[in-house]
């Protein structure tokens, strides 16, 4: 069956217009293992733009169930309509597959509350530079210009962004700035080579004021975009949290670091890097565009590698989106935790949830929690705490 057909019987069956013969086949199409794939992804577009509930069919919702890759009763949960990126802060979750689990309620379905509280607004752009002689610099509410001058370059900012501009004038030391981001902020910066870094919330990169000698190397915590400038004779290394080293020629890729995730990600999106773990016996790797290389912040000396990377989920941060697919309720605030500056608290475990779709980042807190109403989670907030229940 092409999936052309598929499309047309899933929208018949999301607006209820399937014939006999027609609700014959779609069972069919249910039970048929080569089909899952094209009907996830058939649920999925038809039901956001139909904004279409799953049809109270008990008979069909075994077959439903099996075809969604869920192994837990489906949840009879509305699906969100589609906005575009340009006018939309919302969060599109097709919740079909999502379940939630707590050893106390099974049986119970959850309802859903949450507490008046103050607005907590999105994180923005904002830094804190700190110079070589250990003064630093809040960025967020600077004017455009020259804000400091350090061995060999003029540190300008302009239109959110600093860059360096060479003096020529050094005395030969080797001095180091750091610009680092707390929660709640993100920043870009330009390198006194001309590389271009975006930082995310909490994290931090620390360079030379003035590139010299045979290398040009960086160090990078949290998490960082790069857009490296091509130099063959002078390569570029990203050490990691003294756990890894990346070394490229002339690349862009991605560097996830946070200690609070399962492992050091590095996402190739052009170019060639090499990751190399700082662990006896680690073996280096060698990544092209599309690929993944992943360190477990545990003590071990694997580097494994995904050869068919999800490169739009690793740089969403960037492009102004949180991207939720297959992500888990853990792995949501997470990210949370970082862009809204709060603290997230499990009162009985934490939820057992997947989701899908993305949504801009530039929504209130609470915007995102009456989203996260759609799906099976209690919560409350008290004052920057947020208690999933």
């Amino acid at each position: 069956m092409d999936n052309a057909r598929i499309y047309y019987l899933t929208g018949r069956y999301l607006e209820k217009h399937l014939d006999e013969a027609e609700q014959e086949e779609f069972q069919r199409l249910l039970q048929s293992p080569g089909h899952q794939e094209a009907l996830q992804a058939a649920f999925g577009e038809l039901a956001g733009e139909l904004d279409m509930s799953i049809p109270q069919d008990e008979a069909l919702l075994p077959l439903l169930q099996q075809a969604l890759n869920s192994d837990k009763p489906i949840r009879r949960i509305h699906f969100l309509p589609r906005w575009s990126r340009a006018a939309a802060a919302v969060l599109l979750v097709l919740a079909a597959g999502a379940y939630y689990w707590t050893s106390h309620k099974k049986n119970t379905p959850p309802t859903v509350a949450a507490a008046k509280a103050t607005e907590i607004g999105p994180g923005r752009e904002g830094a804190t530079l700190t110079l070589a002689d250990g003064s630093s610099i809040k960025l967020d509410s600077l004017s455009n210009g020259v804000i400091a001058k350090q061995n060999g370059a003029q540190v300008v900012l302009a239109n959110g962004q600093v860059a360096y501009a060479p003096t020529g004038n050094t005395n030969g030391d080797v001095v180091f700035n750091t610009m680092s981001t707390p929660r709640g902020r993100q920043f870009r910066l330009t390198l006194p080579d001309g590389t271009q870094v975006w930082l995310n919330a909490a994290s931090s990169v620390r360079y030379p004021t003035v590139f010299s000698g045979k290398e040009r190397k960086v160090e990078v915590t949290g998490e960082a975009y790069f857009e490296v400038v091509k130099n063959p004779a002078v390569p570029f290394r990203v050490s990691i949290n003294n756990k890894a080293e990346i070394e490229v020629l002339g690349t862009h890729f991605n560097v996830n670091a946070y200690e609070n995730e399962q492992s050091v990600a590095t996402t190739l999106l052009e170019g060639s890097v090499r990751v190399a773990a700082n662990r006896s016996g680690a073996k280096n790797v060698i990544l092209q565009p599309g690929q993944q290389a992943q360190l477990s912040n545990a003590n071990t000396t694997e580097i494994k590698v995904v050869k068919n990377a999800n490169t739009e989920k690793a740089i969403a941060w960037k492009n102004g989106l949180f991207y939720f697919d297959g992500a888990t309720l853990a792995e949501i605030m997470r990210q949370m935790e970082r862009w809204y500056d709060i603290e997230v608290v499990y009162e009985n475990g934490i939820p057992d949830i997947e989701f899908e779709g993305e949504m801009t980042k530039d929504v209130s807190l609470n915007g995102l929690l009456t989203m996260l109403k759609r799906t099976d989670v209690r919560f409350r907030i008290e004052g920057r705490k947020l208690i999933v229940q």
